[in-house]
């Protein structure tokens, strides 16, 4: 089957693109699990934030939509499992469960599972629906996170959105545009050269 023809069907992502095997799902999830886990030690605290600025959101995501909802899934299911297992692979060399910012992986293994859905259908194709793809990802991880963040620290629900949403905007926006561009031009080039 030609990379064009892979393009145009129904219900494929990225990953779709290579050669179907057991092997290949196995080497996507680890690889998309390895890739969050490094991306976790790109992190800057945020001073009053328990919470640093790291690059497993961004990635997060971006596993999700290239590898579907299945895949994406149980790619930060091993990500988090891993980590909560002892691997210090979490923002800034953590592990464990117990953490405040534990939350956020918790959300991140849904955000991951729907854009990776949305991905399915269409969304990782154009800018537009990119973005949208994006904000909800991004809103499902702050709808588990700051809860969480707010339960484990004892923060009131205004005090955890000031130190686990509000400092991350900016830097979110940031990583949204980054997927809205890398994306769908990604489409673009496998199509044109099917």
């Amino acid at each position: 089957m030609s990379t064009a023809s892979v393009t145009t069907r129904p219900g494929a992502v990225l990953a779709d693109l290579l050669p179907v095997s057991r092997t290949r799902d196995i080497a996507l999830v680890t690889g998309g699990a390895v890739l969050t886990g490094l991306a976790a030690q790109l992190s800057v605290p945020v001073p009053g934030s328990p919470v640093p600025v790291s690059g497993q959101t961004f990635a997060a995501l971006l596993v999700g939509t290239a590898l579907g909802a299945r895949r994406g899934f149980l790619s930060l299911g091993l990500y988090a499992v891993a980590g909560m297992a002892g691997m210090p692979w979490f923002a800034e060399g953590a592990s464990g469960w117990s953490m405040p910012s534990f939350g956020y992986v918790l959300g991140m293994l849904l955000a991951a599972t729907v854009v990776g859905e949305l991905a399915r259908r269409g969304a990782d194709r154009s800018v537009p629906r990119m973005a949208g793809a994006m904000v909800l990802g991004s809103v499902i991880i702050y709808a588990v996170g700051v809860p969480y963040l707010a339960l484990a620290t004892g923060m009131t629900l205004s005090q955890a959105v000031a130190a686990g949403l509000v400092p991350f905007l900016i830097g979110d926006a940031i990583k949204a545009a980054l997927a809205m561009g890398a994306l769908p031009t990604a489409w673009k080039l496998l199509g044109r050269r099917g």
